[in-house]
């Protein structure tokens, strides 16, 4: 997966990859295993590709040694994994102890409402893997139009939908002119 994005934001950004190897010093043929995922980079290579590509190294690394499988491939996950986005947070309660059951948790975050009711108590907090594929129904953190929601991720007709536990809350219809990321896998 982290092969990929390379290859993505680089031609996002307009960069040939016998630019990106000049500015990196990384071989053109190590730089295409790279992108197709034969080899992953180092990480002084890939802080030195994030450098050249003028990105957060975190949100990069986040997605090492993760793959995407078909069904994420068709849906096209790698589109909603933000590269030049890092999460705002405006409160900090302090540490907490990471269960062992979500070894790879980046940060816990605290359930701000019961639209999870089922699964999530309001106020506890859930640990989340940043930039983690997503299966039909797992549960993860999205931001939708710079709103930060956790939802259950559904597949539908090839349709994204975001849907609540409680009956009181709307599903969600990924659109296409809608703001939207997924930030991460909740650990249940």
């Amino acid at each position: 997966m982290i092969g990929e994005m390379i290859a993505k934001i680089r031609k996002e950004k307009g960069m040939t990859k016998t630019e990106l190897s000049k500015l990196t010093n990384i071989n053109i043929g190590h730089l295409t295993h790279i992108e197709k995922g034969e080899r992953n980079p180092s990480q002084k290579a890939l802080k030195n590709i994030c450098q050249a590509l003028k990105v957060p190294y975190q949100q990069l690394m986040c997605t090492y040694g993760k793959n995407i499988n078909e069904d994420q491939e068709k849906y096209g996950l790698i589109d909603y994994i933000p590269y030049n986005k890092v999460l705002a947070v405006d409160n900090i309660n302090g540490l907490i102890t990471c269960p062992q059951e979500a070894p790879s948790a980046s940060i816990a975050l605290r359930v701000n409402d019961d639209a999870m009711k089922n699964s999530l108590e309001k106020n506890s907090y859930v640990f989340v893997e940043f930039n983690a594929p997503l299966n039909h129904k797992d549960i993860g953190v999205f931001c939708l139009n710079d709103e930060v929601i956790i939802r259950k991720f559904i597949i539908k007709k090839d349709k994204i939908i975001l849907r609540a536990e409680n009956k009181f809350y709307e599903e969600i219809t990924i659109k296409n002119d809608d703001d939207f990321y997924i930030i991460g896998k909740v650990f249940i």
